[in-house]
């Protein structure tokens, strides 16, 4: 019985997540409430503060599914991690860092409403920017992390590479969000790729 009461607790967290990721994608962030995702959940506002304290808080568990979606895991270092990331910038050969990139775009459909709710939340609520970045962070420090162990360039460049080549690949993946370009067929990627090598790459 105790076993079943947590599943149908689970199943109804569940619920409320998939809800709201629904309506933050069809009415946006700003525009959805609580009370639309507790009736549009089918449950009641007291059911979802059992769950979740805000709509603050509903996001950033959006953001840890986003973070098992995308193969992150926790780290000690530093939040989540990406083991493969770190193992493709420490290699550096142009076909590895390829393949893991086009890898990550076949998910962006999947992280569409994701990265949208995640940007407009973060435009609105200060605590879900912080959470935002320190998750753009994360990446950061894999992409150091590979350089580190490769022991490739200057010590004190290898952070600021990891910004950019994070920054080109958000811009990549938002630029696709608002185009809907052909992965497969568009040069957009084979550029992403090309400046990825040039950044983090062996020479």
């Amino acid at each position: 019985m105790a076993n079943l009461r947590v599943e149908q607790k689970e199943q109804t967290r569940r619920r409320l997540l998939d809800t709201a990721l629904a309506l933050f994608e069809s009415k946006g962030y700003a525009a959805t409430t609580i009370d639309d995702i507790a009736a549009t959940a089918g449950t009641t506002r007291v059911t979802f503060y059992a769950h979740f304290p805000s709509r603050r808080a509903i996001m950033a568990a959006l953001i840890d599914r986003l973070n098992v979606i995308l193969e992150r895991h926790e780290s000690t270092a530093h939040g989540s991690t990406a083991a493969a990331l770190v193992d493709v910038v420490r290699g550096g050969d142009a076909a590895s860092i390829g393949n893991w990139l086009r890898q990550q775009a076949t998910r962006w459909p999947v992280i569409r409403p994701y990265i949208v709710a995640a940007h407009v939340a973060a435009a609105m609520e200060p605590e879900i920017r912080e959470l935002v970045d320190a998750w753009s962070e994360e990446v950061v420090g894999d992409i150091q992390d590979g350089l580190d162990l490769a022991e490739r360039f200057e010590p004190a460049s290898r952070h600021f590479r990891g910004v950019l080549a994070f920054e080109m690949l958000d811009r990549a993946n938002q630029h696709w969000i608002r185009h809907q370009w052909d992965i497969d067929t568009d040069p957009a990627l084979d550029v992403l790729i090309e400046a990825w090598v040039k950044l983090l790459g062996e020479a």
